[in-house]
């Protein structure tokens, strides 16, 4: 049992470090609203910031509303992952993974809510004008983690 919940800490840790670690690189090499193209017209770095949630969501609203929203839904997202988890029978190491990924990945974004308000977005991928909003590590590893999921309760691994 123990080993279970330290490969949770590991796996958390990472997410969170490489989210983390990102961002910092993003807000020091480019400033609020530059842009690195790194494939042309496909891909660049660009730095922005988020202020609403998945694709701008509640970004109109006033800052403390939005923010304790956020911070509230992303607990209860934590605290559900956690209950999930302790629940999670052995032998499911593609569960257990997933549900580490999205965990980190959502303190990540949390932990930019509690430092600036906002989430630092910089993964611009786009096809001539049209642009799929930016994200960043942390919405990476909750969609990977949830795609995870998804693909386990498919071949019924859940």
């Amino acid at each position: 049992m123990k080993g279970k919940y330290t490969r949770f800490i590991l796996v958390v840790g990472i997410t969170l470090l490489l989210d983390q670690v990102s961002k910092e690189i993003v807000m020091r090499g480019l400033a609020l609203g530059e842009n690195l193209e790194i494939i042309p017209g496909f891909f660049a770095l660009t730095h922005i910031r988020n202020t609403g949630g998945a694709f701008g969501f509640l970004a109109g609203e006033a800052t403390r509303t939005r923010t304790l929203f956020f911070l509230a839904a992303s607990g209860l997202a934590l605290s559900i992952i956690l209950y999930l988890y302790a629940k999670l029978p052995p032998g499911k190491p593609w569960v257990a993974g997933a549900l580490a990924v999205i965990f980190g990945g959502a303190l990540g974004n949390i932990v930019d809510r509690l430092r600036f308000g906002e989430v630092v977005d910089f993964l611009d991928f786009y096809v001539g004008a049209v642009h799929w909003p930016a994200f960043n590590v942390a919405d990476s590893a909750i969609s990977v983690g949830a795609g995870l999921l998804f693909f386990c309760a498919l071949l019924r691994k859940i």
